[in-house]
């Protein structure tokens, strides 16, 4: 039995592949939303935040031979968590991780190492600041004192819990863009531009997380840009294509 941590579009690409190619497979998704993008034939789902040691009781209760951890590039935490349960449950790590867009050089561009730099980098460039940095970071920026006189923009997805935390956390409803991506470079242009965006800050999410038409629009239109660099983070057997991971497995232990 394979564990794919399925965070994002790819992982349950991933996920369907393997289970075509017969391995018995369940994908672990921390919300209802995954579930249902992830429910495909010969595929079990399992909802919910596995920690350090919900994984290692999964991995043991399962009887998981490989985890395939192809959660968000960002997603640090879980990426962590599932190293330290894979070897102290002796099983078999393998890290599948998209390509980083590759920047183009930009007058404009500030690179930051998360979150809170970015914001407070921000500070200084602009007032009106498009956030596609997903629902997470939000906190982040909303509670930066340096920004506390700007007009924040919030691009996150269309979900009920999503826009109940934005209003809590205090974005009006007009500074709310709750739509799923990724986004054309056309779009990104044209809501840029609607909410008169001086600043966009994204993360390098790669090119099937949007990142390159984020980046080609900002540079369009001539605004600031701030790219939040990945975590910096020694993975083991790190893969770039759904190849390379099947390659790993056959090499390894996995069985169908």
């Amino acid at each position: 039995m394979i564990l794919v941590l399925a965070g994002t579009q790819d992982g349950r690409q991933l996920a369907a592949c393997l289970a075509a190619d017969g391995y018995q497979v369940v994908v672990s998704v921390i919300s209802d939303y995954g579930r249902s993008l992830a429910e495909l034939p010969g595929i079990c789902v399992h909802t919910g935040q596995l920690t350090l040691a919900g994984m290692q009781e999964f991995i043991a209760a399962q009887g998981i031979k490989t985890v395939v951890d192809a959660s968000h590039p960002y997603a640090a935490n879980v990426s962590a968590n599932a190293m330290a349960a894979c070897e102290t449950s002796g099983v078999d790590y393998i890290r599948y991780e998209r390509s980083e867009v590759s920047v183009p050089e930009y007058r404009q561009l500030h690179l930051a190492k998360d979150a809170g730099e970015a914001a407070r980098i921000a500070a200084g460039l602009g007032k009106n600041i498009f956030l596609t940095t997903g629902s997470r970071t939000l906190k982040i920026f909303k509670t930066e004192p340096l920004l506390a006189d700007c007009r924040l923009i919030a691009r996150v997805l269309p979900q009920p819990d999503v826009i109940t935390e934005c209003i809590e956390l205090g974005f009006k409803p007009g500074d709310i863009v709750a739509i799923q991506g990724p986004f054309s470079h056309t779009l990104n242009v044209a809501l840029f531009k609607e909410y008169g965006t001086e600043v966009v800050i994204t993360k390098n999410s790669g090119t099937i997380g949007g990142a390159d038409t984020k980046i080609s629009a900002a540079m369009e239109l001539g605004l600031k840009l701030i790219v939040i660099g990945r975590p910096a983070i020694e993975y083991k057997n790190l893969c770039r294509t759904s190849t390379e991971v099947m390659a790993r497995l056959l090499a390894g232990t996995a069985a169908k």
